[in-house]
C-alpha cells in the first residue's frame, strides 16, 4: 500500500514512486550511515531516522510533493530518494536527491533529479527551483551544475547550518 498520493514517474532505468512501509529499512539505513548521509542530515539512532521517513510521508500530504523512492527497474530495489522538499524554515522548494549504497556512480541521481524537476515544472506549475547543498559536497555541486543550476548565495539552513543555494534554470530556459 502506498503511503502518499505521489504519482508514478518513469525514466529509462528508474521508477519514481510513493514510499511504502517496506522502503523504511532502506531509507533508515541510509539516514543512519554517518558517512553516506553526510550533507543530507542523518541520524545516530533508528527512532529519529524513522521519524524522518514519516516526516516525508507527511510532507507529501501537506504540500502535495516530497521525496519519491527511486526504484531501480533492473533489480526492483530502492536505489535512493529524489523529490521536491520544502519543510518549515526552508527558503523555497528545492530539488533534492540521494542514492543508496551500491547505486552510486551510475547516473541515477542525475536521471531521477531531471525527471523530478520536469514533473515540478510541467505538472505542479513551479517556475523556479533550487538545490541546497552543504559546502564541500562536491558530488552534489557537480550534479546541480550539470543540471544547469548556478550558485546564488549561502544561507543559514535551520537543520543543516551553512548551506549553498543553487538556482535551477526555469522551465522557459529548458524548453
Amino acid at each position: 500500500m502506498t503511503l502518499t498520493l505521489a504519482p508514478r514517474l518513469e525514466t529509462n532505468r528508474l521508477i519514481l514512486r510513493s514510499p511504502v512501509k517496506a522502503d523504511a529499512d532502506a531509507v533508515i539505513a541510509f539516514l543512519m550511515d554517518e558517512v553516506r548521509s553526510d550533507g543530507f542530515g542523518g541520524f545516530d539512532n533508528r527512532p529519529d531516522a524513522w521519524r524522518w521517513f514519516a516526516l516525508n510521508v507527511g510532507h507529501w500530504h501537506w504540500h502535495g510533493y516530497g521525496y519519491f523512492i527511486i526504484e531501480d527497474k533492473a533489480s526492483g530495489k530502492p536505489a535512493g530518494i529524489a523529490g521536491i522538499w520544502n519543510p518549515e524554515g526552508w527558503p523555497e522548494p528545492e530539488v533534492g536527491w540521494v542514492v543508496f549504497d551500491g547505486f552510486e556512480g551510475k547516473g541515477i541521481a542525475y536521471e531521477a533529479a531531471l525527471r523530478v524537476r520536469q514533473w515540478a515544472y510541467e505538472d505542479l506549475g513551479f517556475t523556479t527551483l533550487t538545490s541546497n547543498i552543504v559546502p564541500g559536497n562536491t558530488r552534489s555541486i557537480r550534479l546541480a551544475e550539470r543540471m544547469g543550476a548556478t550558485y546564488e548565495r549561502t544561507y543559514d539552513n535551520p537543520n543543516m547550518g551553512e548551506d549553498m543555494l543553487y538556482r535551477h534554470p526555469g522551465p522557459e530556459a529548458l524548453a
